[in-house]
């Protein structure tokens, strides 16, 4: 590395890679990263910082998420190897037969009411906050009251995003007389103001039975019976009484199926989330959300399959580097395909094993690509996308979320200032299918965060927004910490590949035959190369949007004058994510 004018070495990337030992936050947004870093700074925990940071994010980044969409969160509590699932994902109604739905909308999965399914976003924050927090609903909620209620001024990365899906949203009056006042589409400078969602706010914040505080730890400590009787307050403020005649009577008017008991009974649960350890890895163990309702194990198959290549040999992004990246994603995603879904055929101890990641890799040739969907038996275009939530605390509590559902999935309820979460668009219709629309199954969501653990049990969480490019720029991402051993923050920099070689997991889930698209940092020579082993290669210009924005946090071991482990992060600068740290 040569020295640049001053006698030091030039950067490593265009952010640095932000260290500290006491807390570690990033998020999609500059505004949500200062909300984890207040409460980190005040006392809370990484989860009490990250539902803090999480309800405002759903106040701040309504282009890409919603309180009243979903919520996938994965907690590490300080000092265990155990990695949680919490399920901020809604079912559908018992209602929703396959022949019900077909019978009113064929079909067709549009945006508005019809695959509309049950909230799950503040399920997930109420049962994460409960289970792993310290601080009472009212702390975490104070930010994105004042958020909604005083407004924000529109920075170009929210504004561009209202822009792009207004002709969506714009159609539905209530929505459009938020974003779109006067006929206008909002601009970068303009302060948005939601007062119908910060009433909804203060209505849950009102029903909030823990006593008001200044937002201490001490608080939530010392009165664990209350607070814990306080959140399930507000559950109850959301999926009972008049907010949930509300959004029940709003759906069936705009074609859906929800119903008052849907809601009522809903909360989102807490589970040991699957994972494997690799020793190609140097043990290092990852976690994802569960195949029931979400792709995550798909991550996991990936890098079982990858396992079985020597990618240390090969050079970082060579062709026969991605070539293999990318043919192990499109197995990966067959079985996705194959298996996933609320059906239950995933048998994940099948999926994982070593096994079957032999037999995959196997398949691989070095010389050519593989068919599409090579393990199928069965023989679009993509939404808006998500956002992210990462915070580790200086104990060593790490939160991974992925807040999603925006303004174009269905309409705002009048009144209360949310959507109903659209997300029954990634359900099929196809009867057998195991994502297949049903009474009380959730769809297979995209939203998939990840926490790996090393041998010494330092933690490492990682999320992205961005569809099916979610699990492969995360897998990527780790693979150029683990394999090539680039700083967090150059990871996430670094020029991506993605398949698009599997169906969308958004309706109408069409795909394209051999496809990938590759950010053209990488040289010519290589995706000519690509081209000649047969994958359809296009190219997108630098830092593409599309190619997600993977945060993560690392864990190290303590510095030379010890204390605790050192934190290191990076934000991917693809999008408008940003970190935070001390």
């Amino acid at each position: 590395m040569q020295p640049g004018p001053a006698g030091l070495p030039p950067s490593e990337s265009s952010r640095p890679t932000l260290t500290g030992d006491r807390w570690m936050a990033v998020t999609g947004h500059p505004l949500t990263v200062q909300v984890a870093a207040r409460v980190l700074e005040s006392g809370g925990n990484a989860v009490d910082a990250g539902v803090a940071a999480a309800l405002a994010t759903n106040v701040v980044q309504v282009d890409m998420c919603n309180l009243g969409g979903i919520a996938p969160v994965l907690v590490r509590p300080a000092g265990t190897r155990e990695v949680l699932s919490v399920a901020g994902v809604g079912r559908w109604s018992q209602r929703a037969t396959l022949e019900a739905y077909v019978a009113r909308h064929g079909s067709e999965m549009a945006p508005g009411c019809a695959p509309c399914v049950v909230p799950g976003a503040l399920a997930g924050w109420l049962s994460a906050l409960g289970a792993f927090g310290t601080w009472s609903f009212s702390d975490v909620a104070a930010f994105a009251v004042e958020l909604a209620a005083e407004g924000f001024v529109l920075d170009a990365t929210v504004a561009a995003g209202l822009d792009m899906f207004a002709w969506v949203y714009e159609q539905w009056p209530s929505s459009a007389a938020v974003y779109c006042p006067d006929g206008r589409r909002a601009r970068p400078g303009d302060r948005l103001v939601q007062p119908e969602l910060a009433g909804l706010l203060a209505r849950l914040v009102d029903a909030d039975a823990s006593p008001a505080s200044s937002g201490s730890k001490a608080h939530g400590d010392a009165a664990p019976d209350r607070r814990r009787a306080g959140i399930e307050a507000v559950r109850r403020a959301f999926y009972e009484g008049p907010a949930a005649e509300a959004m029940a009577a709003f759906v069936t008017a705009g074609g859906g199926f929800l119903a008052v008991e849907d809601l009522a009974g809903f909360r989102a649960e807490v589970a040991p989330a699957p994972g494997r350890s690799f020793p190609g890895l140097g043990g290092l163990a990852v976690h994802t959300t569960p195949a029931e309702w979400s792709q995550g194990p798909a991550l996991l198959q990936a890098l079982a399959i990858l396992e079985h290549a020597d990618l240390g040999a090969l050079e970082h992004n060579s062709p026969a580097y991605l070539h293999q990246v990318m043919e192990a994603v499109k197995l990966a995603f067959s079985d996705r395909e194959r298996y996933y879904g609320d059906a239950g055929l995933a048998d994940l101890a099948f999926l994982l094993s070593d096994e079957h990641a032999a037999d995959l890799a196997d398949a691989i040739r070095p010389d050519r690509v593989l068919p599409d969907l090579w393990t199928l038996r069965h023989g679009a275009d993509q939404m808006p996308s998500t956002t992210q939530v990462t915070v580790v605390d200086g104990d060593g509590t790490a939160c991974a979320s992925a807040p999603s559902d925006p303004l174009a999935m269905s309409p705002v309820v009048p009144g209360l200032g949310v959507i109903v979460s659209g997300r029954g668009v990634q359900s099929r219709t196809a009867a057998g299918h195991p994502a297949c629309l049903g009474p009380g199954r959730r769809p297979l969501v995209t939203p998939a965060p990840a926490i790996a653990l090393d041998e010494e049990g330092l933690v490492w969480p990682i999320t992205c927004p961005g569809g099916d490019t979610i699990v492969q720029s995360m897998l990527q991402s780790l693979l150029n910490v683990a394999v090539f051993e680039m700083t967090e923050q150059q990871a996430v920099e670094a020029p991506r590949a993605i398949s698009m070689a599997f169906p969308n997991s958004f309706h109408p889930h069409g795909h394209h035959e051999a496809m990938v698209v590759v950010e053209n940092r990488v040289p010519g020579a290589t995706l000519e190369a690509l081209a000649a082993l047969g994958h359809d290669v296009r190219q997108w210009p630098p830092y593409e949007f599309e190619a997600g924005s993977v945060g993560m946090i690392r864990q190290h071991p303590p510095s030379r004058g010890g204390g605790r482990p050192t934190l290191r992060a990076g934000a991917d600068p693809r999008r408008a994510a940003y970190a935070l740290g001390r």
